[in-house]
């Protein structure tokens, strides 16, 4: 089967780096890119003319919701109430529980991957939240979520979380950690289990990975395992690291060392190792203590930092800055971590962020962060074969619609893009040679359904915030309104 599809632009890779063709074609046949250029020679069976619009490699995002977002319940918390979001010591003494059912659980994955779809994500690394679990993720939430995945035809890596410990809030408002290092040994080999299970598995859709969570929630014994299991079974790790104070200062007291060095130290970095966030490194501005050049470290070990702009820069903290981290060397990949998973926002703001602090665009332009959610993000998990628009590469495409009035003048399609796109202006996405959305529809699913059902799963979620709560807060308390609500005024 092959098929051709037709667009005013077409971003293409010469070898080296995305090249833009004008009025030009791409042909694909069954899962694989067969021609990139302007007159292809041969028959097609099928033709898709996009119009105006920009056929590009689909998003690589590799720090994607997985869930429904708890975010919008934290993002305009102040730092006092920040720790009435956490878990309560009195919540895990009296023994805490599931908040969802298992249904519901395998429902989150489902309204959280057809986002993704309709925001031109064609391959993405999940992440979901802790805070309403029982510990961490459960295999069988995993594996539902792997096959929706499949069913959908998203390209996904996934395996489910572990932690030996928790931050826990104590009756004087002080937060420590809680173990149970136990779970975290059986969390690792669930783990374990599931990438032998399902690595591979769907057409080669469904890959697994290794994600332990957060570093100070990991005993050095379980991130030593990680690493074994990862080059054993040859998947990647994602692991977030050096992203808040509360990390970085706990991590630097015990240990001596800052988090990306204790991890070096480890021998726990390295090139199938991602470490969403990192911005919160040696010399970095909310950093009182911790000495060395962590730079050099991610660097020298070819360590992947997944940078998510839009959910830290909600939460006042900036990596310092892109630039400096392109000009180091490192390798920069994307990930939304929030909603909506909308790459054009997230790039728009991390150019933002970086140019601010830079005080110039060099290096942080639109062009350089389209670069980290495509071919940075495949270089980290080994694939030439993604991220790009190339004779062999596999057919995950995308096309942006330019036609919308609000675009604007059409100058550079990338800048105008990026400058005034959003997630929703992806009209066409194709992964493995399917089309698995077009024109913001996705084949057999209700999307309204999905959408009344997401809300009820919120609205769960949230109440139970308020049984962890370690000061018992009422819910208008703890979720004060943005605006004063009056029955009449």
């Amino acid at each position: 089967m092959k098929t051709k599809l037709k667009g005013k632009y077409v971003i293409g890779y010469d070898g080296y780096d995305h090249v833009l063709l004008k009025n030009a074609e791409v042909v694909y046949e069954d899962d694989t890119i067969i021609y990139v250029g302007k007159n292809f020679p041969g028959e097609v069976d099928a033709m898709i003319d996009t119009g105006n619009a920009v056929i590009s490699p689909g998003f690589i995002d590799l720090n994607a919701l997985g869930d429904i977002d708890h975010d919008i319940l934290h993002l305009e918390a102040g730092a006092n109430r920040q720790k009435n979001l956490l878990w309560s010591e009195r919540y895990i003494e009296k023994g805490h529980h599931e908040v969802m059912t298992e249904e519901e659980e395998a429902f989150k994955s489902l309204y959280a991957y057809s986002q993704l779809i309709l925001h031109g994500i064609t391959t993405a690394m999940p992440i979901t939240s802790v805070f309403y679990k029982r510990w961490a993720e459960t295999y069988e939430e995993i594996a539902a979520a792997a096959q929706h995945a499949g069913n959908l035809g998203l390209r996904l890596y996934i395996g489910p979380s572990y932690q030996s410990g928790i931050r826990v809030v104590q009756p004087d408002g002080t937060i420590k950690l809680y173990w149970d290092e136990q779970a975290g040994k059986e969390g690792l080999q669930k783990a374990v289990k599931f990438v032998e299970e399902f690595d591979g598995a769907f057409d080669g859709l469904v890959r697994g990975m290794l994600a332990p969570e957060r570093i100070e929630c990991q005993t050095a014994e379980s991130l030593k395992q990680t690493k074994y299991y990862s080059e054993k079974l040859g998947v990647p790790i994602k692991l977030h690291a050096a992203q808040g104070s509360f990390e970085y200062h706990t991590i630097v007291k015990e240990h001596g060392a800052t988090p990306i060095q204790y991890l070096y130290d480890l021998g726990f970095l390295g090139s199938q190792t991602g470490i969403p966030h990192a911005h919160f490194i040696s010399g970095y501005s909310e950093a009182m203590a911790g000495q060395g050049d962590d730079l050099r470290l991610l660097k020298e070990t070819n360590t992947t930092v997944i940078h998510c702009p839009l959910i830290i820069g909600r939460h006042g903290s900036a990596l310092e800055t892109y630039a400096k981290y392109k000009r180091a060397g490192i390798n920069l990949a994307l990930g939304t971590d929030t909603f909506p998973p909308d790459m054009f926002q997230n790039i728009r703001t991390g150019s933002m962020l970086s140019r601010i602090q830079e005080r110039d665009v060099d290096d942080c332009s639109y062009a350089d962060f389209f670069r980290s959610a495509t071919l940075g993000a495949a270089k980290f998990l080994g694939r030439e074969d993604l991220g790009r628009i190339a004779v062999g590469a596999k057919a995950d495409i995308i096309a942006i619609d330019l036609d919308g009035f609000y675009m604007g003048v059409l100058d550079d399609p990338i800048r105008t893009m990026f400058a005034s796109g959003t997630g929703r202006d992806v009209k066409l996405s194709i992964i493995n040679g399917r089309v698995v959305m077009k024109d913001q529809k996705i084949p057999g699913l209700n999307l309204n359904e999905i959408k009344d059902k997401g809300q009820l799963y919120f609205d769960k979620m949230k109440k139970g915030y308020l049984e962890r709560d370690y000061q018992q807060l009422s819910e208008t308390e703890l979720f004060p309104a943005s605006l004063k609500i009056v029955e009449s005024i």
